[in-house]
């Protein structure tokens, strides 16, 4: 069974970086893509950034382009979302998923198999 472990959140001061880990293991059901989400209290999540598993094609939020760029080491197996220029509108918990469906570029939620997420708080 697929499963994806988020690592690498903390408490950061606005204008720092940060570097999110996901490592997936297993391999079924079959995925296409890695996905990184952002989820606050009381607010649904959000599509962050993704990479497609087949071609490498990755897609940013507006809300991060710019700032967040997201990578893959496939011999680990591991997608990284390297966080710069935080704002304190980025605290969140962040969540990374293997998913199976990409539209326009944007990986989706539906289907997708999801870690147990990593908190990511910019503050000063």
């Amino acid at each position: 069974q697929v499963q994806p472990v988020e690592s690498g959140g903390g408490l950061v001061q606005p204008g720092g970086s940060l570097r999110l880990s996901c490592a997936v293991s297993g391999s079924t059901p079959v995925y296409y893509g890695i996905g990184w989400f952002r989820q606050v209290p009381g607010k649904e999540r959000e599509g962050v950034s993704c990479i497609s598993t087949r071609d490498g094609s990755t897609n940013y939020a507006d809300s991060v382009v710019g700032r967040f760029t997201i990578s893959r080491d496939n011999a680990k197996n591991t997608v990284y979302l390297q966080m710069d220029s935080l704002k304190p509108e980025d605290t969140a918990v962040y969540y990374c998923a293997a998913v199976r469906f990409i539209t326009d570029g944007r990986c989706t939620q539906r289907s997708a198999t999801f870690g147990q997420g990593t908190q990511v708080t910019v503050s000063a």
